[in-house]
């Protein structure tokens, strides 16, 4: 899908094309997560109504396949969520639940903790640093500006760029913390 903003599908005729031309490609893309055609095809229906219904109340600079991917992973997530099969009664009869649970939510912490550190080791130094003096030391942006020596308009183009960096290398991993934070609600 190419790099298409939101404010061109205001036509009727633009957004029918971009449904006829992606909703195939869409479904894949859905039931990578939810495992089931016709369970795909409503997910990806449902995120063009949404998409059609909110078109003028959107950011018109924002791109619509990032939109269209989000809506789509959000609502897979949510049909998992609302239909799981796995039933953590069963384990707890079993006697498993909290061993099982404990080790996964170990490995699974290391494994996120390796992935984050990655993803700040990839920043550019300086974008690095005033990235993690925000997250890690809290402090704000004029505090930065001033304990580098830099304008606060460079400190805040420097954590857009850190921050559209995180979501984008860290998309995938916080879909699957989101789910597994679900299912221990549960």
């Amino acid at each position: 899908m190419e790099e298409q903003p939101l404010q061109q599908i205001l036509d009727r005729t633009v957004f029918e094309t971009l449904f006829k031309e992606h909703f195939k490609e869409l479904v894949f893309f859905a039931q990578r997560y939810v495992k089931d055609f016709d369970t795909s095809r409503e997910v990806v229906q449902s995120a063009f109504v949404t998409l059609w219904e909110k078109r003028e109340t959107l950011d018109p600079t924002r791109n619509v396949k990032a939109y269209l991917a989000s809506v789509i992973h959000n609502r897979c997530l949510n049909h998992l969520r609302d239909h799981k099969k796995f039933n953590a009664n069963l384990l707890s009869l079993e006697g498993l639940s909290g061993s099982i649970a404990q080790t996964s939510d170990d490995l699974i912490a290391k494994e996120t903790e390796l992935i984050i550190q990655q993803a700040i080791d990839e920043l550019p130094e300086k974008c690095r640093e005033i990235f993690l003096l925000n997250r890690f030391e809290y402090m704000k942006y004029q505090e930065i500006a001033d304990h580098l020596g830099i304008s606060v308009k460079t400190v805040e183009t420097q954590m857009s760029k850190a921050l559209q960096h995180m979501r984008v290398r860290l998309a995938d991993i916080i879909g699957i913390l989101a789910l597994m934070a679900m299912w221990n609600a549960n």
